[in-house]
């Protein structure tokens, strides 16, 4: 399979913490990784090293070929806290449309947007990302009016709407019930036909059933295939404070 990250002896800190060392990690084309970890062990970071948002102090990191930064335009990320406050007034329409950002010359900031134009083929692309997440009915809501489970699936929408090759998602369904996580990850399950996901996760249980391989990150990371997951390993993740949760999963 064709490589699309390669992250090869890479370390991070903030100033004097340490939070990566010595990372290796190669990423196949449509492969669904599942990030797992306790707090503030690294997971986060991860991600915004892939994004090119951080440089890492050490190492080699190479994404579709190219630097992170060169590859951006190509990744689709989702935030575990979305950047504008519930009460903002602005449309789901609106929000989507953000994900074009920076995707066409000269546009590569948020304040680019205003005046930005949208143009048909926009309006098309933005109808077809909030159908594509089954939420073609909410676009003139104002998000504040939102359920989680709705929220979570406008901003994966407006990560959709430039038709990235990598997704990256920083725990999707961490403000959601147990319902809207089993139907997220499902639609994230359909999207990994056509494109590679990473998602960060606080529940290894969970994720082991969807995705291919889990990477287990607590300042280094090691891979287990899904079959590996048992109690040792989430307990040697983990340890004693573990709460183990049951979900049931209906075909």
């Amino acid at each position: 399979m064709n490589p699309v990250i390669r992250m090869e002896q890479v370390s991070f800190s903030y100033g004097e913490e340490p939070v990566l060392e010595d990372i290796d990690l190669t990423v196949v084309e449509r492969e669904f990784l599942g990030i797992v970890g306790p707090n503030a062990g690294g997971k986060s970071t991860l991600l915004k090293l892939i994004l090119g948002l951080l440089e890492p102090d050490n190492g080699r990191i190479e994404v579709l070929g190219t630097t992170p930064q060169s590859a951006r335009h190509q990744l689709g990320y989702v935030v575990q806290h979305p950047g504008f406050a519930r009460d903002f007034p602005i449309t789901v329409q609106q929000v989507v449309e953000l994900g074009l950002v920076g995707r066409r010359p000269g546009r590569s900031s948020l304040a680019t947007l205003l005046p930005m134009r949208i143009t048909p083929d926009d309006r098309a692309r933005v109808q077809q990302a909030l159908q594509e997440v089954e939420a073609s009915g909410l676009a003139d809501r104002q998000i504040g009016s939102l359920s989680g489970g709705q929220l979570q699936r406008v901003l994966l929408a407006r990560a959709l709407v430039a038709n990235p090759r990598i997704l990256l998602l920083d725990e999707p369904t961490a403000n959601v019930d147990q319902r809207a996580e089993g139907e997220i990850f499902d639609l994230l399950k359909r999207l990994n036909e056509r494109m590679t996901i990473l998602v960060v996760s606080h529940d290894i249980a969970f994720v082991s059933s969807y995705v291919t391989r889990v990477a287990c990150i607590n300042r280094t990371l090691v891979c287990h295939p899904t079959a590996d997951i048992d109690a040792e390993l989430i307990h040697e993740i983990y340890g004693d404070k573990v709460r183990m949760v049951a979900h049931q999963h209906h075909t």
